[in-house]
């Protein structure tokens, strides 16, 4: 390759580089100017390109920086300060609530104890509120299921809402009741939303914090860029002004990777444009999809269609595994739902809709086809957050329409094994598929749904690859596919997913200089030693934002 005619910053050398580009897949060096890409394998000799710093990394590998398209980085941020509830952490009851009190012991009197990460599957049940009472007397307790659709509280918050002895109707969710008919604190969907009103708005400040502490994490696990799923709104957002911690945690230098920011639907709101603009649902200003620039944008408007499988309130066209006549439920009226999505489609908002069961898969791509067909667009890329239970003709049909399936891999480990109970195994074939994807000819994206599972996406190429629950039961195997196809779909496929295909998520010249340098080569190592890969660095625009490679890669310009 001709080398660039102007100086470059840094000049990687001695490196085995994996670009992602099917033109050019592999490099030794990388040239790096002005946070971009200058050239690979540029002639450094006599003549040639000139560098102000040359880094040899010794044959460690490089790949373009990995992107996330589907985490919840502010819940994230918050949950390092609050109850570490994950299985491993407490993997009985017992052990629950005894994180509970020491968490109460932690905060002040007139605090919330709240806590995050339980997985009633792996407990033998949900905590209750009488367990929950016990354990912190008094105290208004808050506990978020691992999935994020569902949450267990005290008597305290059962009384502030009105609760303490009987339920209440929810459209789209439910208060959980004991036989007696008393609230047991299982809250489900939206239901969840009565206890955020009592603690929201989050504070901008708070927010910031957990960006900031969320980020640092994500740069130790090669991590260059997000797609955060959902502010503003819903049970999933945390204040209506969220995009301005985002931006606060910018201003401050306390934003340490890219972020694509999906606006809940709750927000978006009928749009007093000229009837011949198409502009009737959308944000002030008609701001909409793509309003921002490389380091912060505003994506596709989310919509959640159903809820989760691993709590089986997923929307279902049969019933789940042991529980007859249960089938899950839709998060609102199905006509109202697709009338939301052709509207924002017609106002040219990408739409990511969040269906897991095959009945809300099938809401959604019938919404999108009648969208399309009353409202033609080109290149839309509408998106299905998590795509988990999937029938063959529907694989068909997400391919006919261009539709971005957006599953994640990590969850066969975590929480394959709750998945293959809730479904039953006359439906394992269906579940969070990837190989059949790409013969469709979909692109794959890498996703971790962060924090309801852990979100390293080194681990989420091992679970793509390998495909076995924690357990080690086979987790649907035939739908496995190669480290390469794995670590395409968490570079370039998440980069196509955000619309991003020509400026990240590929090692080539113009791009974003975004790295990761990991230790060993993913597709050259054993399948199963890849979660175990070394992070060496992690560059932005060309800059070291983490480094124990103790190679000296620059960490400012």
């Amino acid at each position: 390759m001709s080398s660039p005619s102007v100086p470059a910053d840094l000049l990687l050398v001695n490196a085995n580089v994996l670009t992602m580009d099917r033109a050019r897949p592999r490099a030794g060096s990388v040239a790096i100017g002005g946070g971009r890409v200058l050239a690979l394998d540029p002639d450094a000799g006599p003549g040639g390109l000139r560098a102000r710093e040359v880094v040899d990394l010794g044959g460690a590998t490089v790949l373009p920086g990995f992107h996330d398209a589907h985490n919840h980085m502010a819940w994230f941020g918050l949950t390092l300060t609050e109850a570490d509830l994950r299985p491993e952490a407490t993997p009985t009851l017992d052990d629950l609530y005894a994180a509970v009190t020491r968490q109460a012991s932690a905060v002040a009197p007139e605090d919330w104890v709240v806590g995050a990460g339980y997985d009633q599957n792996k407990l033998g049940g949900h905590p209750n509120r009488d367990g929950l009472d016990r354990a912190a007397p008094g105290r208004r307790v808050w506990l978020r299921h691992t999935s994020g659709h569902m949450c267990v509280v005290s008597s305290a918050v059962l009384a502030d809402l009105g609760l303490a002895e009987r339920a209440a109707d929810v459209p789209g969710g439910k208060v959980v009741t004991d036989a007696a008919g008393r609230p047991t604190g299982l809250l489900q969907e939206t239901a969840q939303e009565l206890v955020a009103d009592l603690v929201r708005p989050y504070p901008v400040a708070t927010l910031a914090d957990a960006i900031d502490r969320a980020g640092q994490q994500y740069l130790r696990e090669g991590i260059t860029s997000v797609t955060e799923a959902g502010i503003g709104g819903g049970w999933i957002g945390h204040t209506p002004v969220e995009l301005a911690a985002y931006q606060a945690a910018r201003d401050d230098g306390r934003l340490p990777v890219r972020v694509e920011l999906m606006v809940v639907s709750d927000v978006l709101h009928p749009l007093a444009a000229d009837p011949g603009d198409g502009l009737e649902l959308g944000l002030d200003l008609g701001i909409r999809t793509g309003f921002g620039d490389d380091w912060l944008r505003i994506g596709a408007m989310k919509i959640f269609t159903d809820g989760s499988l691993i709590g089986r309130t997923a929307a279902m066209t049969e019933d789940f595994a042991g529980t007859p006549g249960d089938r899950g439920y839709l998060q609102a009226d199905a006509g109202q739902l697709a009338a939301t999505i052709i509207a924002a489609h017609r106002s040219g908002w990408q739409v990511a809709a969040h269906a897991i069961g095959d009945l809300a898969i099938d809401l959604a791509l019938d919404a999108y086809a009648e969208a399309q067909r009353r409202y033609p667009r080109a290149d839309t890329r509408h998106r299905i957050e998590h795509f988990a239970i999937v029938r063959p003709d529907q694989v068909a049909r997400a391919a006919e329409l261009g539709v971005v399936p957006v599953p994640q891999g990590h969850f066969a480990t975590e929480l394959g094994d709750g998945f293959l109970a809730a479904i039953g195994p006359d439906r394992h074939g269906w579940l969070y598929r990837q190989r059949s994807l790409l013969e469709a000819g979909l692109t794959l994206t890498g996703s971790s749904d962060r924090p309801v599972v852990t979100g390293a996406p080194l681990l989420g190429v091992h679970d793509m690859v390998n495909r076995r629950t924690g357990s080690g039961a086979p987790y649907n195997p035939v739908e496995a596919i190669t480290a390469e196809e794995a670590l395409r779909a968490y570079t370039s496929g998440s980069a196509y997913a955000s619309h991003a295909e020509q400026i990240k998520g590929t090692i080539a010249a113009g791009y974003l200089a975004d790295l990761t340098v990991l230790a060993e080569d993913p597709t050259a190592v054993s399948p199963h030693r890849i979660a175990g890969l070394d992070v060496l660095a992690t560059l932005v625009d060309g800059v070291s934002r983490f480094d124990v490679s103790g190679r000296g890669l620059p960490t400012s310009r």
